[in-house]
């Protein structure tokens, strides 16, 4: 009988078996691989919904997928379905609608949007001032079930475990912009305490809405770049001025090694080790000093049992914003010390946009791919350099090269940071 696979810490060692993916590039792997590695962007001008008077008529988004009418809730959970199916089927693990393990779901938070406050207003009857009764009474309504359903955090995991067939309660989670990556290290720890051999993580957002992009303008975060949207998006650059919102999903399947080599299923990659490091510098700005960041790395790092040289590619957090580039470099900087310079480092934010909630799990199956093709995706719109940013960004142009192991950078809003290390089937 084959010994037991274990890592440095004792723990199993938890495997990759199955990865799905929707981004503005397309759906599934194979598409979406293909259009990063040539450097294509899925950024484009809003066309969902009236965009006069606002700054930023821009987007990442996954009209693709979207249905006209369609909801950001029920749109964020399609996509969650999406990605999910191809993760599963992929694994081959378990029967349809029968997943052998929990489900780690990273997903926006949920309101009632803009058009539903209008027409549940309008459906009051009221002129100027409307009474909480008046709402109840619409709200109750058969044509207006829906409104309520969608506005319930609860409701879309549990869509979702009942569709995949997992077991348990489904946790459903948001975290900012690392919610994917915290999904992913949910799961990775469940698997590593023995509690399940497999999980299902995913992380999905489909929340651009007028209301999402005036939100983020009001912060000054969107880029302003609406007469070249292809190319607003310019991560590590000196002329960078924001990010791009955008949509989409991943979903992982993690598995005990030993497990997944026993059904014969194929190895994908390893999650070596998670970092997670939070601060209260400030609601939605990261701490400028970089500590958390490089803690979190640092975590990271120890978790996997590796030093910085063992480090093949960094796949940045890469917002395009002034502010959070500045910090990232600062962190890697000081974490990787003089061995930055052998390290190529790009953010796929470049092509796909922010994909907020989904961002982690999207950039962790990239940065599998990446190990698993040896070829890593550029960072397109990098013309002018940031001499206060000195990075081997991969610019412009996708690089074959031996890619051992990765980390994938989730730095979310209000410092909540999540790193994770991933390498390739070393057996």
């Amino acid at each position: 009988m084959a010994a037991s696979r274990r890592d440095s810490k004792g723990r199993p060692v938890v495997a990759v078996t199955g990865m799905g993916i929707v981004t503005p590039l397309g759906t599934g792997k194979a598409d979406n691989w293909k259009k990063l590695t040539a450097g294509e962007s899925g950024i484009r001008t809003i066309t969902r919904f009236a965009t006069d008077g606002l700054r930023t008529t821009i987007a990442g988004a996954v009209d693709h997928v979207f249905e006209e009418g369609m909801h950001s809730a029920a749109l964020s959970e399609k996509l969650a379905r999406l990605a999910g199916t191809e993760a599963i089927a992929e694994s081959g693990i378990g029967s349809k609608g029968n997943f052998p393990g929990p489900f780690f779901l990273a997903f926006p938070p949920i309101e009632i949007e803009w058009a539903q406050r209008f027409a549940l207003a309008g459906a009051s009857g009221a002129n100027d001032k409307i009474e909480y009764g008046d709402l109840v009474r619409v709200a109750s309504k058969p044509e207006f079930r829906s409104f309520y359903e969608e506005s319930k955090y609860g409701v879309v995991p549990d869509n979702l475990a009942e569709h995949f067939g997992t077991q348990g309660s489904p946790i459903s989670l948001t975290t900012a912009c690392a919610s994917g990556a915290t999904a992913i290290q949910l799961g990775l720890e469940a698997i590593q305490r023995g509690e399940c051999d497999a999980a299902l993580a995913i992380g999905a957002d489909g929340s651009i809405t007028a209301e999402s992009v005036v939100r983020f303008s009001l912060l000054s975060a969107l880029s302003t770049n609406n007469t070249s949207p292809q190319g607003a998006s310019r991560p590590f650059s000196k002329n960078r001025d924001g990010f791009v919102l955008a949509e989409g999903a991943a979903a992982l399947v993690l598995e005990n090694y030993d497990h997944a080599v026993a059904r014969g299923a194929k190895i994908l990659a390893i999650v070596e080790g998670c970092g997670e490091k939070s601060d209260n510098f400030h609601r939605t700005r990261s701490s400028p000093d970089g500590k958390p960041v490089i803690s979190c790395m640092r975590n990271a790092l120890a978790d996997a049992g590796v030093t910085p040289a063992d480090v093949d590619y960094i796949n940045a957090h890469g917002t395009s914003t002034p502010e959070n580039d500045k910090m990232e470099y600062l962190g890697v900087s000081t974490v990787f010390g003089d061995h930055l310079k052998n390290i190529p480092i790009s953010s796929n934010k470049s092509m796909v946009g922010h994909t907020l909630t989904a961002a982690g799990a999207i950039e962790a199956v990239v940065s599998a791919l990446t190990i698993i093709n040896q070829r890593i995706p550029p960072t397109i719109n990098y013309q002018v350099p940031d001499p206060a940013i000195p990075l081997d960004v991969v610019p412009n142009v996708a690089r074959d090269a031996r890619v051992r192991r990765v980390i994938s950078n989730s730095f979310g809003f209000g410092g909540q940071n999540t790193c994770l290390v991933l390498t390739g089937d070393m057996v």
